[in-house]
């Protein structure tokens, strides 16, 4: 199983391009439905039945797994499943009739206008790491890009002349504008930080770690983690948190939702929308509170 496991992961990163992230994903969740059906005995998937591999939603669900998490090992046994049934190495989808739990779709973490602006003000500007931080968190905000995006940008992709930077992700890039306060935060790191990281002339990461590597996805959350303590932020904020934030502040701004759309790199508006939902569950609140009719 552990052969077949590896070979659809190849088959998704050939012939479908699906990202590192989804990559790695479906194989954490697969690499758990095979240890639980191997101490079970059955170790081939020509063996798998459906009775099994609802046991092991069972079990999950026994185990007080969360039902996103639940949700997402059964797309991830389905995808697996029909890529096997497709490749004539199994006579029978198992998973089939699995049905998923229903999720319970939770409104994702915003920080306030204000909140921003203090996470924001809280790099210190006299060190290079300080400068380094300013830069990335400036620049995750005005654009609303994902952290996976953010710390693989290279130098070439920050635009600072015209003011845009050139996202890359599963073979498509797109282009986001950035403000002068987020402008001014990269010319200060390229000209004062950047190469009291960088090791090498040839490394083209645009923000390295104190190595002169490229920062990891945890590393960068470590940081924000930090800056949000420091800010007196209560809450338990994320990379994305930053990105939810753009999002619904620049629809409370004025901008319109075709536009978000494009700039956060969501292919369908639905998306999208949930921003636009919360938007007018704000605009909802302030009325209640003004409104001398309401």
């Amino acid at each position: 199983m552990e052969r077949d496991i590896r070979e659809f992961i190849t088959y998704l990163h050939n012939a479908k391009k699906t990202s590192h992230n989804t990559e790695v994903s479906y194989q954490r969740d697969l690499k758990k439905m095979e240890s639980f059906l191997s101490e079970r005995g059955i170790r081939e998937v020509t063996d798998i039945r459906e009775m099994d591999l609802e046991g092991y939603l069972d079990y999950m669900g026994r185990e007080k797994f969360a039902s996103s998490t639940i949700s997402r090992s059964v797309a991830s046994m389905r995808a697996f499943f029909q890529y096997l049934f497709k490749e004539k190495k199994i006579e029978k989808d198992p998973s089939d009739g699995l049905k998923p739990p229903k999720v319970e779709k939770k409104m994702p973490e915003i920080l306030t206008v204000q909140e921003v602006d203090a996470l924001l003000q809280q790099p210190d500007l006299s060190t290079h790491k300080g400068i380094r931080d300013k830069a990335m968190l400036e620049l995750l905000y005005a654009t609303g890009m994902r952290v996976s995006e953010l710390i693989h940008l290279e130098t070439q992709d920050a635009n600072l002349q015209f003011g845009y930077v050139t996202c890359h992700e599963n073979g498509r890039e797109r282009i986001i504008p950035i403000g002068n306060v987020c402008r001014e935060a990269l010319l200060l790191y390229m000209e004062k930080a950047r190469n009291a990281f960088v090791k090498e002339d040839s490394e083209k990461v645009l923000f390295t770690n104190c190595s002169g590597k490229a920062m990891s996805r945890q590393g960068f959350w470590k940081m924000l983690k930090g800056y949000a303590d420091d800010a007196g932020i209560k809450r338990d904020i994320t990379p994305h948190t930053l990105r939810h934030s753009f999002a619904v502040h620049m629809l409370q701004n004025g901008a319109d939702i075709k536009s978000v759309q494009e700039m956060l790199g969501h292919s369908d508006i639905s998306t999208t929308q949930i921003y636009l939902s919360m938007n007018m569950s704000k605009m909802r609140d302030v009325y209640m509170k003004a409104h001398p009719r309401s």
